[in-house]
This record gives C-alpha cells, sequence and structure tokens, in this order.
C-alpha cells in the first residue's frame, strides 16, 4: 500500500518546551510529512477543547509569539527537509504588522502559513507577504462556505487550501461520506491541491480520505495523547510515532 501523505498539528510550547521537541521528533519518526505548528493563542475559535487546553496551559506560562517562533527554528534546524506550516489566528499575525511577522516566520525556516480567520480574499496583505518571504499563504474552505464563494476561492490560484472537512471545531470524529468527498471535488476543481482535516484520528478515515486529498491532517487526536501521557515521556512518544505510523498507513 502507498503511503498517506501526513501533516501533523502540534502546540509549539505543549507541554513543555523539551517534550514539544519530543513530539515533533516522535512524529516525524512516525512517518509525519509536513508539520503544522499552532502558535498558542487565547481565543482559537477553530479549535476544540483538546488543543484550546492545551494553548492555554502553554499560555499560562507567560509564552508568547517570539518563543514560538524560536521553537519553530529549532524545529527546522533539526528537520530541514520537513515543510512547516505556521498556524495561528489573525490578531496575532496583525498586531506586529503582517509583512513584518511573515519575514520572522521565515526566518524561523516557515514555509506555509494557514490562519484561518483571515478570510482568502480579505487577508489583510497575507498572500502578498507570504510571496515576498518565499512561503505560501494556505486559505481554509469549509463546507458551510456559499457554493460562490467556494468557487471563487478554488479558483483563484492558491497551491494548497486546507480543506475543513464539517462545520465547527476540530476534535471530534468526523464521518467520511459521499458529502465530504463532494465538497473535496468542489475545492480542488480550479488546480489547488488539497489538505483534509477536522477529526481525523484513525487509519481507516484517512484511507478513505487519502486519493482526494494531497495530505490528510491531524491534530487533536496528538494533543489528547500528549494530554494523557505527558507525565511519561517515553510512554507519550511511543504513543504518538504508533498514531502516526498508523495514520500514513504502516509503510514507511
Amino acid at each position: 500500500m502507498q503511503k498517506i501523505k501526513l501533516m501533523s498539528h502540534l502546540v509549539a510550547g505543549y507541554p513543555s518546551e523539551e517534550s514539544a521537541l519530543t513530539v515533533a521528533r516522535s512524529l516525524v519518526k512516525g512517518g509525519a510529512d509536513i508539520l503544522e505548528i499552532q502558535l498558542p493563542f487565547s481565543d482559537p475559535s477553530a479549535d476544540g477543547p483538546a488543543i484550546q487546553t492545551a494553548c492555554t496551559k502553554v499560555l499560562e506560562r507567560g509564552y508568547r509569539t517570539s518563543d514560538g517562533l524560536s521553537f519553530i527554528a529549532k524545529i527546522h534546524s533539526e528537520f530541514p527537509d520537513v515543510p512547516i506550516y505556521l498556524m495561528s489566528y489573525g490578531s496575532l499575525i496583525y498586531t506586529p504588522g503582517v509583512e513584518n511577522f511573515c519575514k520572522k516566520a521565515a526566518e524561523a525556516g516557515v514555509k506555509g502559513m494557514i490562519i484561518p480567520d483571515l478570510p482568502f480574499d480579505f487577508d489583510e496583505g497575507l498572500t502578498e507577504a507570504c510571496k515576498k518571504n518565499g512561503m505560501i499563504n494556505i486559505p481554509v474552505a469549509a463546507p458551510s462556505m456559499a457554493p460562490e464563494r467556494l468557487y471563487k476561492m478554488a479558483h483563484a490560484g492558491f497551491p494548497y487550501i486546507y480543506a475543513a472537512l464539517r462545520v465547527g471545531i476540530t476534535g471530534t470524529d468526523t464521518k467520511i461520506g459521499e458529502d465530504t468527498l463532494s465538497f473535496l471535488k468542489r475545492v480542488s476543481e480550479g488546480g489547488s491541491k488539497i489538505y483534509g482535516g477536522f477529526g481525523i484520528s484513525n487509519g481507516e478515515q484517512a484511507k478513505a480520505l487519502a486519493s482526494s486529498v494531497e495530505a490528510i491532517v491531524a491534530g487533536s487526536v496528538f494533543v489528547r495523547i500528549i494530554a494523557e501521557n505527558q507525565h511519561e515521556p517515553e510512554k507519550m512518544a511511543s504513543l504518538i510515532e504508533a498514531k502516526a505510523r498508523e495514520l500514513v498507513g504502516g509503510e514507511l
């Protein structure tokens, strides 16, 4: 069986700086092709309870955006061939200035930006700032989008689009049915490659999605493993690697 491409999500600095590095290493060892690293944010509108809790715990330590970018730089220096996408929310990007932020992100090793609450056609200059700094902006499509708006996004020339597989927040189980596959087809009809995520937690879901997307995206499933096993680092690392291996189809 051909390996399924995996974009795995992790929260910078969670549960601790050293443990987060262990998590990244375990994900790569388990077969993750792309690391989507989230900067902790106090009001993450697209994230379910697992990721919200992780963000809160990191922020309680006084964690700053600069700490998150330093963390990304460490991961990039250790795994220079693994693309890193930065996931965050608009205010963290807008407050220091979009161009300024993108320059710093690129210097840390970021290859792409995923900012769910910045609309693709009113992105405060994010797409242009990404291009200027050798990165890509990856807009988020959702099944709740009006058909004409989804069509506009699909044909806007983005190299990649992140398709949220259902309405709502991350972390709850997603059924991969005909509606899902039809939505993915509409998102990809303009030629963009698709990353599909929201509620992907097992190999069966990954297999059902694999032929319709460039890569599957999984996040909350890993955050839950971390939360339940953070006081046993070796067990945590082993379980994360095993889950990543399951999602990519067990073939490395």
